[in-house]
């Protein structure tokens, strides 16, 4: 991984208590919800990341 993207030490700390999280969630309805939400932030992460990218390209023009 690119030092530039590489995860900070808290967000590694949040990152193994959401996996512990959803390691002991026993219900698989709840592990659906907890995918859809993870699935929505990553687009939603998508989108930005490809707005800043976009901002960044109309700067340098």
């Amino acid at each position: 991984m690119d030092s530039a993207a590489a995860l900070s030490l808290g967000q590694r700390f949040e990152l193994e208590r959401m996996n512990r999280a959803i390691d002991a969630e026993m219900d698989p309805s709840a592990v659906r919800g907890i995918a859809k939400q993870l699935l929505q932030a990553w687009q939603s992460q998508r989108a930005a990341s490809r707005w800043l990218l976009s901002q960044q390209s109309d700067q340098q023009s």
